[in-house]
């Protein structure tokens, strides 16, 4: 069972906001995630984003949690950037305001973090990690470009079987500003309904 304060979230949510144009882009990685669980196979995506501090994981965290949620079975989702740097403390904060429990599991320059959607379920380890570090897949996965930077950066990522690009503004913009608390959650909402969207178009 999902935490109830992330079911008050989910049940919040509206994909008929997404506009046709936006489906267009979010509708390669539906086709991916359905292609692997019409034949049973291992569903990998790796969001990827310039310094995996902010987007990268807060899509990593909701779309493993709307695959929990809709009961896709073997979907394993990763995150990593063109360079690492450190989990973004905000990031963390905007999650777990949503109903996630996190907690540190080291300190220092780039911490690590157990992020818990569900008691009984494997927690996501969140820290920053370049995209071909160990922790992530080598082969058969989904790139998800999550920045245009990294887009731009990364024309070719070894051993994905799929780049797609899914661009999400940086809420980093924000940072040291009044509206930073209120802009982080405004794009992990997005992030969140986006994801929503794409596991409602699979059939398991």
């Amino acid at each position: 069972m999902l935490f109830q304060n992330i079911k008050n979230v989910i049940s919040s949510l509206n994909p008929d906001t997404i506009s046709e144009e936006r489906k267009a882009i979010l509708n390669p990685l539906a086709e991916f995630i359905q292609s692997k669980a019409s034949k049973n196979q291992d569903i990998r995506i790796n969001f990827i984003c310039t310094h995996n501090s902010r987007r990268s994981h807060l899509s990593q965290v909701w779309a493993q949690t709307m695959a929990y949620h809709f009961g896709i079975k073997n979907v394993f989702c990763y995150s990593g950037g063109t360079e690492s740097t450190a989990l973004f403390p905000m990031a963390a904060e905007t999650l777990k305001n949503s109903g996630f429990n996190i907690q540190t599991i080291s300190e220092g320059s780039n911490p690590v973090y157990s992020i818990k959607y569900s008691e009984n379920e494997h927690p996501i380890i969140g820290f920053s990690k370049k995209l071909d570090d160990d922790f992530n897949p080598k082969s058969g996965f989904a790139a998800i470009m999550t920045c245009d930077s990294a887009n731009e950066a990364c024309p070719f990522v070894a051993g994905a079987e799929k780049r797609i690009p899914i661009t999400f503004e940086d809420p980093k913009a924000f940072d040291n500003t009044p509206q930073q608390a209120e802009k982080y959650i405004e794009r992990s909402l997005q992030i969140a309904n986006e994801l929503f969207y794409i596991f409602t178009q699979i059939n398991s």
